[in-house]
């Protein structure tokens, strides 16, 4: 099982020799929070400060966004990602998608 101690951003890891180089994986989500915390966060870009509910949510999105990609290597057999970047874009107001990408790695 790959757990997020096998996921690396660095694309040569110190100690570690990549074996076998197994491709692309990715993981993604689409997360949006509801209309009366779109109001609260509206409200709250007119005064400043950290949106706290944004926050959460992009939180919550990364993680899943990781844990697909880590489900997407394993089905590979990989026991490690290299190169593993996350990247969002707004997809309509109060959404956003998270992607997480990298390339699954059997390590010796």
């Amino acid at each position: 099982m790959i757990t997020r101690s096998d996921l690396y951003t660095i694309n040569n890891v110190p100690g570690r020799n990549i074996k076998q180089v197994l491709g692309y994986v990715k993981g993604s989500t689409v997360q949006t929070k509801n209309v009366g915390k779109d109001i609260l966060a509206g409200f709250k870009s007119l005064i400043g400060g950290e949106i706290v509910s944004y926050t959460e949510m992009m939180n919550e999105a990364r993680q899943i966004a990781t844990e697909r990609l880590l489900e997407d290597a394993e089905a590979l057999g990989a026991n490690g990602v290299v190169g593993f970047r996350l990247q969002t874009s707004a997809v309509m107001g109060g959404a956003a998608e998270i992607i997480a990408y990298g390339t699954a790695v059997i390590f010796e």
